[in-house]
């Protein structure tokens, strides 16, 4: 789901179909002071979110021709096995090549979908199936970029 406003930082759907929102100011320092201090809270030094201020709040339906990264994200957790990491570790080299200047920002999500595409994916999960698969497509991920160049 899309929130443009980045007040809402997660949401909790319970069975009886109430949810419970944790909201705080846009910025990402809030949540992590959050997950990091948890199950304490700790006063927190970013300042607080002033619910008088908010105009509203929307939702939406990601357009995935928009956010190709989060529909390669959400088919990944769906395979399961080897291939969040795979995932991951290919989107890291994006990233970084990225802000090296190696390959252009748009080319980051077909980078991440061609190691996907060629990567062994392995069903269960072990510590070494995963930094294997992490590895491995690192190094894919490489050769996609020196094939670039």
């Amino acid at each position: 789901m899309i929130h443009p406003q980045s007040i809402v930082h997660s949401l909790v759907e319970f069975t009886d179909g109430s949810i419970l929102a944790q909201m705080g100011p846009t910025d990402m320092k809030f949540p992590i002071l959050f997950a990091l201090t948890w199950p304490e809270r700790v006063r927190e030094p970013m300042g607080r979110l002033d619910l008088t201020r908010i105009d509203k709040l929307t939702f939406a339906e990601p357009d995935f021709s928009e956010f190709p990264c989060l529909r390669l994200a959400l088919e990944s957790a769906r395979r399961g096995g080897t291939a969040p990491a795979v995932l991951n570790a290919a989107n890291e080299v994006a990233v970084q090549a990225f802000c090296q200047r190696r390959i252009p920002f748009l080319e980051i999500p077909r980078l991440v979908e061609s190691v996907l595409a060629g990567a062994a994916l392995e069903t269960s999960v072990t510590l070494e199936s995963v930094l294997e698969a992490d590895a491995a497509a690192r190094a894919r991920a490489e050769r996609y970029i020196a094939g670039r160049c």
